[in-house]
């Protein structure tokens, strides 16, 4: 028998529907949005949470970092999430690679130390970035003087300085030892220009009590890293737990044994998982979810695909790469979180231009009602519409709940696919 100290019963066993209320507590839907102005401490309480935000270039409705916060806090200020992340003097957090390239907790960085480590020397999967290094390290030295000398770069601006050499070194090695430097933690992100990343020095970014802090063994930090997960997640499989900050599957299975001698993570069965499942001790018990919520591709309540299939009956992919025509729901699909259930998936594009929430597709999950799933899914199209800075909301007649959906925002305008995002960053 099991026994969390948040007031879940003792048990050995959860239900599906349990495991599912514990991960929408654990990833903050597990009370109502906070109403009236958000603040940055509204943002690191959400950060606190859920561990770090992942960034991805595709801007069709909004960056991928912003999205989560909004699913969770509803309206907010995006420069709030600028400031924390890009601005020298208000820094709480940094770029690195947690799950893919991530902004992270300040705190964090010594946690990822290990990683750093391990490109420097080109182990594992960091051995092709490391081979130039490994080739030519004086021109790894020159890329790295370059930075020094100018401060905030951008590739570009390393791109002009390889012309302007004797052709020694070109623009694709550049671009590859800036990637190497980034992940030997030799250089990291000043800020951004636009979305374009301006590399410098640490110790021209991090405040000194960050990189004076004692730099953790590889156990020590995997075992940190997946209590981290453990808090995010709520209940999850081994599998789960290492995906979170992408970490090693032999560095997961050994630790986790560790982690659960400690007290740390608590083994239970969840109805109809294959695999072990772990339990956060301090795992919210909600008696009910009241979300409402439209979700980021890159969310971490569903960016494993496999586990958002166990807990929500809900397949889940990305089909940004899949040809039009091959396409089943559209191009950037959010699914629609209503009270505890995945009932929906709506094809999402701003066009900022003519200040405009394009829905290219919205389709129902079987079991849900279609009426009912509109009419909250309009609210939220709205609240989001708002948020970018849109004036209104276009249905096109694609996908069985289009056509819900089209009588809360009438329209005879079929805005096309959605295969492309507009040029400017919004938020």
């Amino acid at each position: 028998m099991v026994e969390s100290a948040a007031g879940l019963p003792a048990q050995d066993k959860l239900s599906l529907r349990e495991a599912r209320r514990i991960a929408l507590a654990a990833q903050g839907f597990g009370r109502p949005r906070r109403s009236g102005l958000k603040t940055r401490k509204h943002i690191d309480e959400v950060l606190g949470q859920i561990g770090l935000l992942q960034i991805d270039s595709v801007n069709v409705l909004a960056r991928a970092h912003y999205l989560p916060l909004f699913s969770r806090l509803g309206p907010y200020n995006p420069a709030l999430l600028d400031r924390a992340a890009w601005d020298r003097r208000r820094r709480s957090l940094f770029e690195y690679w947690g799950h893919e390239a991530s902004l992270l907790p300040l705190a964090l960085q010594p946690l990822l130390r290990w990683r750093m480590a391990r490109a420097e020397r080109g182990e594992g999967i960091y051995r092709s970035l490391a081979q130039l290094a490994r080739e030519r390290p004086e021109f790894i030295e020159t890329v790295y003087r370059e930075i020094e000398e100018r401060g905030p770069c951008g590739a570009g601006e390393l791109e002009a300085a390889a012309r302007g050499t004797t052709g020694w070194w070109g623009w694709s090695d550049a671009k590859v030892a800036v990637e190497y430097l980034f992940w030997a933690g030799r250089v990291t992100t000043a800020t951004r220009r636009g979305f374009e990343r301006l590399y410098d020095l640490p110790e021209r970014v991090f405040a000194p009590d960050i990189l004076g802090q004692p730099t953790p063994s590889e156990p020590e930090a995997h075992r940190a890293l997946l209590r981290i997960a453990g808090r995010a997640l709520g209940v999850a499989t081994e599998s789960d737990l290492r995906d979170y900050f992408r970490l090693d599957a032999q560095d997961s299975k050994a630790r986790i044994p560790e982690l659960v001698e400690e007290g740390a993570l608590l083994p239970v069965k969840v109805e109809g998982w294959t695999q072990p499942a772990y339990l956060d001790p301090q795992a919210a018990a909600a008696r009910r979810i009241r979300a409402q919520s439209l979700l980021s591709p890159f969310d971490p309540l569903v960016w494993e695909r496999d586990r958002t299939e166990r807990l929500f009956d809900f397949r889940y992919r990305l089909e940004i790469y899949t040809p039009a025509a091959k396409r089943q729901h559209g191009y950037y699909v959010l699914p629609f979180l209503l009270g505890e259930s995945l009932v929906g998936r709506v094809d999402l594009k701003a066009d900022r231009q003519n200040r405009t929430l394009l829905v290219a597709a919205a389709h129902h999950e079987p079991s849900a009602k279609p009426d009912e799933v509109a009419a909250a899914l309009s609210e939220e199209l709205s609240v989001m519409a708002g948020w970018l800075g849109l004036d209104r909301i276009l249905v096109a007649p694609r996908g069985d709940l289009a056509g819900p959906l089209a009588r809360h925002h009438p329209s005879p305008i079929d805005p096309g696919p959605s295969d492309s995002g507009p040029s400017d960053p919004g938020p």
